[in-house]
């Protein structure tokens, strides 16, 4: 079990901010980002206004990038150093991982998803108005969103007929990079001149080959580095395929929204339930009277878990592992600092905060016979440790049996593994 890891990145003032005279409302304290509601601060205390001028959201991270003279910054380095090396260590391990930014058109998302990955293939995808393209794959323009999306029983959703590409430096992953980042659907929005108008996910397949128990065996991590359009209000004035696209980008960052929430849900719940069946197995009945309908084993209210909508949108169909599965997830939310942005960033850490309390279930991507080896082998180690501790306390008679079960476990172990291992 891990809980998603959020950072929160705050850019610098853009030029259009600063001439339009944009305030600094954002401030980071530490892991904490405070930001300021002017409206509320420049007016006089009155009775019954409960809305607050300063609200704290707390993170695994928090980076001010607003200015490089300040002692504080946070540069790319320092953000990579953090995520980067992480992202990396767990894939090296076999885990999968995912990155993905979050936050409001031209809040740094892109700039801030540009690391240095390691690979050994790779894979590029855009989503556009609900639709899948490859964007490492030439074809014809207008025939381009035809990749469907499945489902595998057990590595999860994947892009059906999505091309990979082999790779055995880190130019020739940037190399690609850059290819799908010029192909990536962008159009002049009112917020920002070259925005993206679709969600993307860079995909890094990291395998190894290891010897482990003498035997050969791969170890299969997968990396995405997912990078989100950004949302805002559509403009009346503006033509009608950009507000279809806003429509959908809206449309697939709600889902979002709702899926995270309902996931954040759930891992409160299992942790309450967690609780509840510890304090009962270790003090027994507390004597608190049940409020719902059942009780749980531990004596503890039986709490539903809410159904997760993945399907409801391609994007949180294909990050389903990313969210709530066998993922270590990073989410780095990205707002911008100006009181002009107040409402978006408000509604991005938000959405952070709640993501935190999302509850993973990583595992290493190991070759399943070497587990099973690995397993049994351990587990011949400790019965051979039990018989020799009574072999060494000289047990009565009475134990004989006990002592013959255990040699009996040990053999039955052995084969099992003479038989994994196959003819040497």
């Amino acid at each position: 079990m891990a809980n998603v890891r959020v950072a929160v990145r705050v850019r610098p003032l853009s030029k259009r901010e600063t001439k339009e005279g944009g305030k600094i409302i954002v401030e980071v304290d530490d892991k904490v980002a405070k930001v300021r509601n002017v409206k509320v601060s420049s007016r006089p205390e009155s009775f019954g206004d409960t809305r607050e001028k300063v609200v704290a959201f707390g993170f695994d991270y928090c980076y001010w990038s607003v200015n490089p003279e300040d002692p504080h910054y946070a540069s790319q380095e320092v953000v990579f150093q953090d995520l980067g090396t992480e992202v990396l260590s767990g894939a090296a391990k076999g885990y999968n991982i995912c990155l993905f930014a979050y936050g409001q058109t031209g809040s740094g998302k892109t700039y801030t998803m540009l690391g240095t990955p390691v690979s050994i293939s790779t894979d590029f995808l855009e989503i556009y108005n609900e639709r899948v393209r490859d964007l490492l794959k030439r074809s014809n323009q207008n025939k381009s969103y035809g990749l469907r999306v499945r489902e595998h029983p057990e590595l999860g959703p994947y892009v059906q007929g999505l091309s990979q590409h082999v790779v055995t430096n880190y130019q020739q992953v940037l190399r690609l990079l850059e290819e799908g980042i010029a192909n990536r659907i962008t159009a002049a929005t009112h917020v920002h001149e070259a925005s993206s108008r679709s969600h993307a996910i860079f995909t890094i397949h990291y395998t190894q080959a290891v010897l482990q128990n003498n035997l050969p065996s791969e170890t299969a991590s997968k990396i995405n580095l997912v990078d989100l359009a950004g949302s805002e209000r559509a403009d009346p004035s503006y033509c009608k395929d950009r507000i279809t696209e806003g429509a959908n980008i809206n449309k697939s960052l709600v889902t979002l929204g709702i899926v995270i929430s309902a996931l954040a849900q759930n891992s409160q719940v299992f942790s309450s339930c967690q609780s509840l069946s510890s304090a009962a197995s270790s003090g027994g009945d507390s004597g608190v009277p049940s409020t719902t309908s059942g009780t749980s084993s531990g004596g503890g209210p039986v709490r539903r878990q809410s159904y997760i909508p993945y399907r409801d949108s391609v994007l949180t169909w294909l990050l389903k592992e990313s969210l709530g599965g066998n993922s270590r997830t990073i989410m780095v939310a990205t707002v911008s600092p100006a009181h002009t942005s107040y409402s978006e960033t408000m509604s991005t850490l938000r959405y952070a905060s709640s993501a935190k309390n999302i509850i993973n279930k990583p595992q290493v991507n190991e070759d399943a016979n070497v587990k099973l080896i690995r397993e049994l082998r351990e587990e011949i180690d400790r019965l051979k440790a039990m018989l020799l501790s009574f072999e060494l306390r000289n047990f009565s008679s009475l134990n004989d049996e006990l002592d013959e079960s255990l040699k009996e476990l040990i053999l039955q172990n052995d084969l099992k593994v003479g038989v994994l291992r196959g003819p040497s």
